[in-house]
């Protein structure tokens, strides 16, 4: 089975949540302590063996280039004021031999249009997805991983998810599974479905593995909720071919996509942050 090496980061996004803050810098470097949500989340890429990441990026995301760029000029200044610590910590945000590519989404029609935004950056390969909102806890080498284990194995895309009780599912593409010898095969994904309406309470968060026939069907595919291209739509075809499996995430999550979520995300890493805890 083909070894996955490249994630694709979809980052276009307005962050209107966060406005005004978000006016100028992207929502994607809001800071939880002092490490922007997506570092985070290409950290957890990098410990899976990616080593090409992909952004999709809109107007306004050009800060996020030079956080993954290197900078010498504040590197000398640190190391001239004896800080070779964070000299070195800034130079290597991103190790050697992991790539950056950056492709600009031109108008912002859904999940699924800025994942169709790479395909050229992707080629034939299968690839992973994620969404750097979603703030995942992990102690280990994290669910990207996971996915792509799981992915080594079946060669099926992956999807991860997490039991969701209550309306809360109705924000979520929530999963039915089908009913056989295979526990974790996908029989259907709907894009947030009212809360009466939901065929489960297991929801599709934000990292997915998936294989290069998604191109294909996002392509030709209808919009659909909000006027834009669903990425959920997409993978419910697949679904619909017993072409996806699904590995259930029981750690911490945090939705950091709203203001709630990233603030509870803050107070949780301070207070397991030994070094933050003894400094301030």
């Amino acid at each position: 089975m083909q070894k996955i090496r490249k994630a694709v980061f979809p980052v276009a996004g307005f962050g209107t949540r966060f406005l005004p803050a978000t006016k100028a810098m992207p929502k994607e470097l809001l800071p939880i302590i002092n490490k922007p949500l997506i570092q985070y989340a290409v950290e957890e890429a990098i410990l899976a063996g990616i080593d090409t990441l992909i952004f999709i990026t809109g107007r306004n995301k050009r800060a996020i280039e030079d956080h993954f760029d290197s900078n010498p000029e504040l590197e000398a200044a640190l190391k001239l004021k004896g800080n070779n610590e964070i000299a070195n910590m800034v130079k290597n945000i991103l190790p050697s031999g992991v790539e950056c590519i950056f492709v600009r989404q031109p108008e912002q029609l859904g999940l699924g249009h800025a994942i169709l935004c790479a395909e050229r950056a992707v080629g034939g390969e299968p690839f992973a997805v994620l969404l750097a909102d979603d703030f995942l806890v992990f102690n280990d080498k994290g669910v990207t991983s996971d996915l792509l284990q799981a992915y080594e194995k079946s060669g099926l895309s992956q999807l991860c998810v997490m039991q969701i009780d209550g309306p809360e599912i109705s924000k979520y593409g929530v999963v039915e599974y089908k009913v056989n010898g295979n526990t974790n095969l996908v029989a259907t994904l709907v894009e947030k479905p009212i809360f009466e309406k939901a065929l489960s309470n297991i929801a599709s968060i934000g990292r997915y593995v998936l294989n290069n026939d998604i191109f294909d069907i996002l392509r030709n595919q209808n919009v659909g909720l909000n006027g834009e291209v669903q990425l959920a739509d997409a993978i419910n075809l697949l679904a619909k071919k017993d072409n996806v499996e699904s590995i259930l995430y029981e750690g911490k999550r945090f939705d950091c996509g709203s203001v709630r979520g990233y603030l509870d995300a803050i107070n949780y890493v301070a207070n397991q942050n030994v070094d933050f805890k003894s400094k301030y």
